[in-house]
């Protein structure tokens, strides 16, 4: 039987913090002006901050879908070393991009639950944030070139208006939201979303080296992205990636919403 779980640790506002000092770090910051350590006083008081991650799936071919990862820079504080799916903080520009598609109802619902005080299009924000930074990170731009580029964009999404690419969130998949844990030097609230590699509209090459957030990106199948080096929620999540591809993203699935409390990790459902 589920527990109710209590109320995340942040209030869920996508109010503008391009960046602050915990924030996640820019894809194209050079590693070394990255902050590198927090004190233990400070990890211990992290409110986690809103955030989001995408994982673009290619269920094309035999032998089951592949994944795409990346390698954070061994420099970086957080989860160095580590693969993991493109991801990072609400900005401005994420609450005012147009799209071509609406988030599905039961996404924005989902999103909404166990959220004090969710803002009006809370949904909307975390979704243009997770495609917004799988670009940074990665050079590939999510949507469709159908209707053609925006005329005006907010800052930081100027590549998209470039390339003539709308971002569809009609398209993505809600899989999972996680908490950061305590006394971490980083702490976010992150909701992953699923979108098929087919949706790539457009691609930059040159977002990986050696001086930015990834290091090196690769397109994995679940079980070799098992044996990479990961966080614990990372593999958790490829675990319900995979239940929720056997089901074909049911729209009436659970979602599942993982996080540490008193020390001891939880798993409800949204």
């Amino acid at each position: 039987m589920n527990r109710p779980s209590p109320q995340p640790e942040s209030s869920a506002s996508t109010e503008p913090e391009r960046r602050a000092p915990d924030a996640a770090p820019a894809a194209d910051t050079p590693v070394q002006d990255l902050p590198f350590k927090a004190s233990p006083a400070k990890a211990a008081r992290l409110r986690p901050r809103d955030a989001a991650t995408m994982i673009v799936l290619d269920r094309r071919g035999r032998g089951g879908p592949k994944v795409l990862m990346g390698r954070r820079n061994a420099r970086l504080a957080f989860m160095p070393g580590q693969f993991v799916f493109p991801g990072g903080r609400i900005e401005l520009g994420d609450r005012t991009m147009p799209v071509a598609g609406a988030l599905p109802d039961y996404a924005e619902a989902a999103l909404a639950r166990q959220v004090s005080r969710p803002p009006h299009h809370l949904g909307r924000a975390l979704a243009l944030a997770a495609i917004r930074e799988t670009y940074e990170e990665t050079g590939l731009l999510l949507g469709t070139t159908e209707h053609g580029g925006p005329e005006t964009v907010p800052a930081g999404w100027e590549a998209f208006a470039a390339h003539g690419v709308l971002p569809d969130l009609e398209a993505l998949h809600v899989v999972a939201r996680a908490i950061t844990p305590p006394k971490r030097v980083r702490r976010f609230d992150t909701r992953f979303f699923a979108v098929d590699r087919t949706m790539v509209a457009a691609e930059e090459p040159g977002r990986v080296s050696a001086d930015t957030e990834f290091t090196e990106l690769a397109w994995v199948r679940l079980d070799a992205a098992r044996k990479l080096d990961l966080p614990y929620i990372t593999r958790a999540i490829l675990d319900e990636l995979e239940a929720q591809i056997a089901v074909d993203f049911a729209p009436h699935r659970p979602i599942p919403f993982h996080y540490e409390r008193y020390g001891r990790r939880e798993r409800v459902f949204l």
